[in-house]
């Protein structure tokens, strides 16, 4: 079955290494936060200016002015630091930003992406993630494989306006973990109980699959 949105955060919390310094977008990508191994130390960053974001609060924990790049409350960890969007911003800009995790709207074969607006729907901007998707060279992209209409966001080429230009190489989807390389989309991981026939259905843009494609285990 498709993997819920914890279970994303979980996956993509795999990718973390001791001594990064990781960007969280909005959505899915900040619930993992939650899922940081215990064995390894990272430092969380959000653009509007907090180094060291921990996990969300508790009820006995929040504190209204401690908040991320989505208006949520977070909390801050040992050490952290606080300063302004503009230094926030110098420090994505100048690629000090070892992981980056963003939400999607579509991405395509070329590691194009759309994240920031739909024709005639209201959605909240571009916020930083022109910044983050042209000053980080490891994105890992989390998303649904497909709308809610069975429309597939894995495309040949994105119909929405780009976020940024050749720029992904890692998409986690609700069915698969996958890599863009050589205009393909190289299927490397399902999840469980999800078929491959059914990841080839669902992905319109050219799909490489593998003999060893692995299942995801939790």
């Amino acid at each position: 079955m498709a993997l819920s949105r914890e279970q994303m955060a979980q996956r993509v919390a795999r990718e973390l290494k001791d001594g990064y310094y990781v960007n969280l977008g909005i959505g899915i990508p900040t619930l993992v936060a939650n899922y940081v191994p215990d064995d390894i130390d990272v430092m969380l960053q959000s653009e509007n200016g907090l180094l060291g974001m921990g996990a969300f609060p508790t009820e006995d924990t929040i504190d209204a002015d401690m908040i991320n790049a989505g208006k949520q409350t977070v909390t801050a960890r040992i050490g952290a630091s606080i300063f302004s969007s503009a230094e926030s911003f110098a420090m994505i800009r100048g690629g000090h930003v070892d992981l980056t995790v963003l939400g999607a709207f579509e991405v395509d074969i070329e590691g194009n992406i759309a994240s920031w607006m739909i024709p005639g729907k209201l959605i909240k901007g571009m916020g930083g993630a022109m910044d983050l998707v042209a000053g980080a060279d490891n994105i890992i992209v989390t998303m649904t494989h497909a709308s809610k209409d069975g429309e597939s966001k894995l495309l040949t080429r994105c119909s929405l306006p780009l976020t940024g230009a050749g720029c992904i190489r890692k998409v986690l989807t609700d069915l698969a973990y996958l890599e863009i390389e050589n205009g393909a989309f190289i299927l490397r991981e399902r999840a469980p109980g999800v078929s491959v026939e059914e990841i080839v259905a669902k992905t319109a843009g050219k799909l490489i699959v593998p003999d060893d494609v692995i299942e995801m285990s939790f």
